[in-house]
């Protein structure tokens, strides 16, 4: 065996205790504890400014299959460690740069730069973060709009104007848009530490080097992307404090976790710690030995595996605790309820646990329900009475709605009501609801183009989803034509409309608000360009849909019958004038349920605890012609007053409580491919 470099100076070993695992500090220096099942010796490779030692684990201190020992003399600071792992009869050992526990890293400081990592212990200023009278706000999930951001594209376009684009400071400098613009959620895309340059593929124009953009290739699970930050050092710190100032404008975070699988990639991928550790445990392998790919990306975590459970318990509780972060979106959820075979099981363990756990009992669970082998688990994830689920169904009924596919209107309306068939005994606020979301077109694309145009990603274009129940309005790409134009402004009115008029919890990506557009690309992973991050500019240029937004997210707020916590009970309340929900057509009470019909009107009522009569009656046409629309009667003593008409020049919505009365107040005249919205007004109303 390879002899170990003599520890010098002040430092000196002792025994350390087996758990927690990691690196922490203790009185006088640093505990190191690793887990390695199937290694005969570990040797702990230490760096502390120049000076570089290799110390093995005393025999003497293991504890089953954990190897630990304190350093003393050791401060929290510039230090780097790794392992080197020996097995029977080997002779050199392999070098594990990555502690899987290790709450740091170093070696990927500069975005875009090959990293060459290895743990690191936190700075001694990031132990010391004044949180102050920080408290999370504890919103409602009925109540929540989650707005989703990738840090870095959120700020990296010049137009953006903050210091430090592209980090989580920057994205801090955005906080008082978001209170503008009415968000109360923002849900970060993957800001574990990964390798953005994990990507083989090639720009065809030019030939560099395409990125791994999003981040879904976690190397750790503990430390902040170190790329995303002003000071790299300094990751922590900077995460905190984009928290701290969310929250103290009332607004949560949650974060999109990827415990499915991880950057280590299959069996030719790089062993980065998880691999080079404990490979039995954390992946899930076939009788041969070889890699379970239920993930698309050459490995899938056993989240069955004990040893595995715990370490991703570990790592959210850490999150919850240490960040303060109020919940968590789950990529490729199913993943996590498979056994040690790869099979779905009916009560997985794990999914269980974190819903249990009471270090998480105020954190939002957020599971995308799909997995890359097709299952679909939308309205059937083991849910624990506290998993909430991205509600594919809803998307894709939207959109078939309005680009006029038949047979849709039925199904319109369950998602409008919170899909009581997918989640009954959960209510509404378990389905997140979205047209778009970072996979797949923005909201200007999906009325621009029939096909995705994913050239850019190297790829021969054959990558991304083939359907995207698109409609580009006439013409494929950017149009100069006033009738294509005005129907792509309609298309993204009523997306919008529907989605923040429906029952559940609203989701949409930072940019839709204001028209963002990636050329057609659906699958954007990639594209660590200008045109791929939000371009704010368009905020000046599309100030109608901007405000549009901004007001049907005031409109929300204005009205609790859009945030139903529970799904109603059939009939009609004692001393309620409607039912809560009921159904009409071109006429009152009579609803057009047929396979051709593309007309759909909701009236939604309810009377508040003051005895106040609040109604919204919402009318959707994407027939390709003009229809008109008898109102059912307003509660006496209101009268209908028109919120929204997504056909109206100009913003097309009115600010809530400046409604103006519907005139004639009878029929109502719904244009083509068009929505409008009525509130029910006091009579006496001055407007």
């Amino acid at each position: 065996m390879r002899a170990a470099v003599p520890v010098r100076g002040a430092l000196r070993v002792g025994p350390g205790a087996a758990t927690p695992l990691g690196a922490h500090p203790v009185p006088g220096g640093i505990r190191f504890a690793v887990s390695a099942p199937r290694a005969e010796a570990v040797h702990l490779l230490l760096t502390v400014g120049d000076a570089e030692w290799e110390i093995p684990f005393p025999r003497a201190h293991r504890t089953g299959a954990v190897f630990t020992m304190t350093v003393h003399g050791l401060e929290p600071g510039p230090v780097r460690y790794a392992y080197r792992v020996f097995g029977a009869g080997e002779e050199e050992g392999k070098t594990v740069p990555v502690d899987p526990y290790a709450r740091r890293l170093v070696g990927a400081e500069h975005w875009g730069r090959r990293p060459e990592y290895r743990s690191a212990l936190p700075s001694a200023a990031s132990g010391d973060f004044a949180w102050g009278e920080d408290r999370r706000p504890g919103i409602a999930p009925q109540d929540l709009v989650v707005y989703e951001v990738h840090v870095r594209g959120f700020t990296r376009h010049p137009s953006a104007r903050v210091p430090a684009p592209g980090t989580y400071a920057a994205l801090r400098e955005k906080i008082p848009y978001l209170r503008e613009l009415g968000i109360n959620c923002v849900e970060l895309l993957p800001v574990f530490e990964f390798d953005e340059t994990d990507n083989t593929f090639h720009a065809p124009d030019t030939g560099a080097p395409l990125r791994n953009y999003w981040g879904y290739n976690p190397v750790s699970f503990f430390a902040p992307k170190a790329g995303y930050a002003a000071e790299p050092a300094e990751a922590a710190r900077e995460l905190k404090e984009l928290v701290r100032e969310l929250h103290r404008a009332g607004i949560e975070i949650i974060l999109d976790v990827v415990f499915n699988h991880t950057g280590e990639g299959g069996p030719a991928g790089p062993a980065l710690g998880f691999r080079g550790l404990d490979e039995d445990a954390f992946y899930l392998r076939a009788a041969d030995g070889s890699y379970l790919n239920l993930t698309a990306t050459g490995n899938t975590v056993n989240g069955a595996h004990p040893r595995t459970g715990s370490l991703i318990l570990e790592s959210l509780r850490y999150w919850a605790h240490e960040f303060h972060v109020d919940g968590f979106r789950f990529d490729m959820a199913p993943i996590l309820a498979r056994g040690r075979e790869g099979a779905l099981q009916d009560r997985p363990y794990l999914l269980e646990a974190i819903a249990e756990d009471p270090v998480l009992a105020d954190c939002k669970l957020i599971a995308e329900a799909t997995d890359a082998t097709g299952a679909d688990l939308v309205g059937a994830f083991p849910a624990f009475g506290r998993w909430m689920e991205w509600n594919g169904r809803f998307r894709d009924t939207v959109r078939r709605f309005l680009t006029g596919r038949p047979g849709t209107a039925a199904d319109l309306a369950l998602r409008l009501t919170g899909s009581p068939d997918l989640f009954p005994d959960r209510g509404p606020a378990a389905s997140v609801n979205y047209v778009t979301c970072h996979d797949g077109f923005t909201l200007a694309d999906w009325s621009a183009y029939d096909r995705p145009h994913n050239e850019a990603n190297g790829e021969g274009g054959a990558d991304g989803i083939a359907d995207n129940d698109s409609w580009n309005c006439g013409a494929e790409g950017p149009s100069a034509d006033p009738v294509v134009r005005r129907l792509r402004r309609r298309q993204a009115r009523n997306a919008f409309l529907l989605l923040l008029l429906s029952q559940g919890v609203p989701m949409f990506p930072a940019g839709d608000e204001f028209g963002r557009t990636q050329r057609g690309n659906n699958n954007a992973y990639s594209q660590d360009t200008a045109w791929n991050w939000v371009d704010w500019g368009l905020r000046e240029r599309e100030a109608d849909l901007f405000t549009f937004v901004r007001r049907c997210l005031a409109f929300r707020r204005a009205h609790p019958l859009l945030r139903r916590a529970r799904f109603p009970a059939d009939g009609t309340p004692a001393g309620w004038v409607h039912p809560p929900v009921s159904w009409h057509g071109r006429r009152p009470w009579e609803p057009d349920w047929s396979a051709h019909s593309l007309l759909l009107c909701a009236l939604l009522y309810e009377r508040t605890a003051r005895g106040e009569d609040d109604a919204v009656f919402l009318a959707a046409n994407s027939h390709d012609h003009p229809m008109t629309v008898e109102p059912p009667p307003a509660p006496a003593g209101t009268r209908w007053h028109v919120f929204a008409d997504s056909a109206a020049d100009g913003v097309g919505a009115h600010p809530p409580g400046e409604e103006e009365p519907l005139e004639p107040a009878g029929p109502l005249s719904v244009a083509e491919h068009s929505l409008v919205v009525l509130t029910a007004l006091p009579t006496g109303r001055n407007n």
